[in-house]
Formats: C-alpha cells, sequence, structure tokens
C-alpha cells in the first residue's frame, strides 16, 4: 500500500485580511469601533429617539428650569390656536415634529363640570389660574369672531358657547364644529394631561437635557463628517498637485502649507468665523479649512515615494494621462494612511466645533450643540442643581473624541506590516 505523504501548504491572504485582524485583535480599538456605531445610530434616528421631538428639542418651560436627573413634572398641554403641518416619516426623521401645545407644568389641577373650565396651580407658583377646558382641547379661531356672521350667531358673538350639555366653538379655520361636555372632559384628562420624567434634567429654558444631548451627537457628527470631507478635498488635491508635479508648484504649495501649519488651528477657526458670519455651516467650513494639511502633506509625502516605482512609470509609458495616473494608480495605496488620519481629524474636529459653540460661533440657539451646553452650565458651577448641565455635555465630548483617538490608535497598528499577527 503507497503512503501518501501530506505536505502543510501556506496560505496567502489578501492584505485587507491581516489589516481585519490585526484591528479585532486590539480591544480598545473595537471598543472606539462600538463607541463610533452606536453615535452613529442614536445621530440618525435622532428625533425618533428623543423624548423631546420637537424642533431642535426646544419644547421647554422656565418653571422647571434648572431641575435635577430624574425629576418628574405633572404637564398640561394647552392647544396653539395655530395649524400645524403633520410631517412625512422623512420630515420627522429630519426636522422633528412641530409641537401642538404648549406645555405649563403644574402642581395640582381641578375641572368644574358646570362651567367646563380647569384650575391649575403652577409649578412653583402661588396663585391659582383658570382656563376653558375647550382652549386647552381645541385650536379655537384668532381673530374676531363677529367677523364670520355665522360663527357669531350660532356662539353668541363668542370663540364658544355652552349649550345643553354641548359645546359649541369655532375652530382655527373659522368652521363650527360642537362638541359633548363629557367627550371634552374625557379627552382633556386623555390628551392634555400628561406626567413626564426628565431622566437628565431640565437646562436653564427647562428643556430636556437628555433630547438636546441625543441632537448634540447629530451636530457633532455631522461636523465632523463634514469638515473631513472638506479637508480630503482640499488635502488630497493639493498634496496630490505638489507631489506628483512637483517643481515650484511644489513649492509654492509647501509654502502655503507651512503657514497655514503655523497658525493656531482655534485662532484660524475663529477669524474665518467671523469673517464668515455666525451659523453651523460656517463652523462646517471653518473647521474643515483648517484640518487639510496634515493630509496635504501625507499624500504629497506618499506620492512622491511611490511616482518613481515601476508601474506608475508603466502607466506613462501607455499614455496615461497625469490626473488617471495619481486618482487610479496611486491614491488607492494611499487608503491606509488616509483612513488613519481621517479618524484622527474626526476627534480634532468634534473638539473644534465644541470650542466654537463655546465661544459662540457654531451652531446658534435654539440648535443644541455640546459645546453651547457647556458654556451654558459653567455659569451654574457650584449650584445645588446645576453640576449636570456641564458635566453631561463634557462628558459626550469627551466619549466621542477618545473613541475616535482609540479607533485612529487602532487603524494605525492594523495598517503597520511590523505588528505581528498571531
Amino acid at each position: 500500500m503507497q503512503t501518501v505523504q501530506e505536505k502543510e501548504v501556506d496560505i496567502v491572504y489578501k492584505p485587507s485580511y491581516y489589516v481585519r485582524k490585526r484591528f479585532f485583535r486590539n480591544i480598545s480599538a473595537v471598543i472606539g469601533l462600538g463607541v463610533v456605531v452606536i453615535a452613529v445610530i442614536i445621530a440618525f434616528l435622532g428625533y425618533l429617539i428623543m423624548p423631546d421631538n420637537t424642533p431642535n428639542a426646544d419644547d421647554g418651560n422656565p418653571h422647571i428650569q434648572i431641575k435635577p436627573p430624574g425629576f418628574k413634572a405633572k404637564i398640561l398641554k394647552k392647544h396653539k390656536n395655530i395649524p400645524i403641518h403633520t410631517p412625512t416619516f422623512v420630515e420627522k426623521l429630519i426636522t422633528g415634529v412641530p409641537s401642538e401645545y404648549t406645555i405649563i407644568p403644574i402642581e395640582s389641577y381641578k375641572i368644574n363640570e358646570q362651567d367646563l373650565t380647569v384650575s391649575y396651580k403652577v409649578f412653583g407658583g402661588i396663585k391659582e389660574q383658570k382656563i376653558p377646558v375647550i382652549s386647552a382641547v381645541k385650536s379655537l379661531f384668532v381673530g374676531d369672531v363677529n367677523s364670520i356672521k355665522e360663527a357669531a350667531q350660532a356662539t353668541n358673538n363668542s370663540l364658544f358657547l355652552t349649550k345643553d350639555n354641548y359645546v359649541i366653538y369655532v375652530n382655527y379655520e373659522g368652521k363650527i364644529e360642537k362638541i359633548s361636555s363629557s367627550d371634552l372632559i374625557k379627552e382633556f384628562e386623555k390628551y392634555d394631561i400628561e406626567e413626564r420624567t426628565y431622566w437628565l434634567g431640565t437646562d436653564k429654558q427647562g428643556r430636556d437635557m437628555l433630547s438636546r444631548l441625543i441632537f448634540g451627537t447629530r451636530i457633532s457628527l455631522s461636523i465632523g463628517l463634514v469638515a473631513v470631507l472638506i479637508s480630503v478635498l482640499v488635502g488630497v488635491s493639493l498634496g496630490s498637485l505638489a507631489g506628483f508635479l512637483g517643481g515650484k508648484i511644489d513649492y509654492i504649495i509647501t509654502w502655503f502649507m507651512t503657514v497655514v501649519w503655523s497658525i493656531p488651528q482655534i485662532m484660524l477657526v475663529i477669524a474665518i468665523s467671523l469673517a464668515l458670519g455666525r451659523g453651523i455651516w460656517v463652523a462646517f467650513i471653518a473647521v474643515g479649512l483648517t484640518t487639510w494639511v496634515d493630509i496635504a502633506r501625507l499624500v504629497r509625502g506618499e506620492i512622491m515615494s511611490i511616482k518613481e516605482k515601476q508601474f506608475v512609470e508603466a502607466s506613462r509609458a501607455l499614455g496615461l494621462g497625469n490626473f488617471r495616473i495619481v486618482t487610479r494608480h496611486i491614491l488607492p495605496n494611499l487608503f491606509g494612511p488616509l483612513i488613519v488620519v481621517i479618524s484622527s481629524n474626526f476627534a480634532s474636529a468634534i473638539l473644534t466645533e465644541a470650542g466654537l459653540s463655546f465661544l459662540g460661533l457654531g451652531a446658534q440657539p435654539p440648535m443644541p450643540s455640546w459645546g453651547m451646553m457647556v458654556y451654558e452650565g459653567k455659569n451654574y458651577i457650584g449650584s445645588a442643581n446645576g453640576f449636570h448641565m456641564i458635566f453631561y455635555p463634557s462628558l459626550a465630548i469627551s466619549i466621542m473624541v477618545l473613541a475616535f483617538n482609540l479607533l485612529g490608535n487602532g487603524l494605525r497598528d492594523a495598517y503597520d506590516p511590523k505588528t505581528l499577527v498571531k
């Protein structure tokens, strides 16, 4: 019987296999990636998971300002006398849902079924106030009801009239409607009284801190993404020109990079913001235009070392243009180093945006930004209930910056061929 000798065959994998293996062996990098993925999901869902899903999470009341985490309040919701657009799912995801109500935090309330009024005591207030139940439940006509002849006759020149256990009222469109007294009270108790829990407390305007922190995640990641896209576009373009063409073009671009490099980043961002004005889009541009130098220097150096290799000479011999050689044959080889720098720039962009918002040059009120929330909270350092106003946004900034730095370090080690793979 013939003996078959088995030979061990070394399996050769693609470089990407070793990159993935090195990356997932790095526990801290995987944790950083996990935090970033969770943050991206939170930022994408945004209004869908926010307790306060109104635009910019701006539904607050000064009577419950600066309340500690876990604060609970009874809310009386009074209908606004204006038509409210019902958003589509996409609009709800991007811009939120405009509130149909004005919220009034109360300590207690009592319904008088005889005259259909509700008496309530505002949270922290002394005097008791009274409003008609119909004004809380329905959107009433705004203006002179006498201008509508039929309505004036039906309601005796008033916005509403109680008659035979029914309430006849003029809605916001000027049309006459009616509802039974019992149904009116049921609707009030079902839709207009709410128990709310502010899990992370409230800010100085009585707004939900948790909702604003969630929306701040979208702002921070958005500015990081846009800033990185701008920096990649500018950095790769200038770095490619300098590295591939060389000569006077390289000298001029290198000189310009050195000048920009010598200016402190935050000072340059502030200068650009002051020149272009305030606002979130100005912050996007300002941060992007100050983070391109790292990418340009990297691309220039890598291209200068690659452009003399044989495959580039072969491309020239085949008659390919410079643009195609750079974009199709050289830049794909820079993906690894670029992704490392981009992850670091993401963390830098988040910090810079927070600094701009802290100085009032970034996102403008009422749009929530972590930096602006820190600025609002600094005035309450040392107060009895104000600690949460500065702690939570500062913690969010720290976690996001740390996550991107861990991710960047992990990618750097993963793309380093000297790192052993077992």
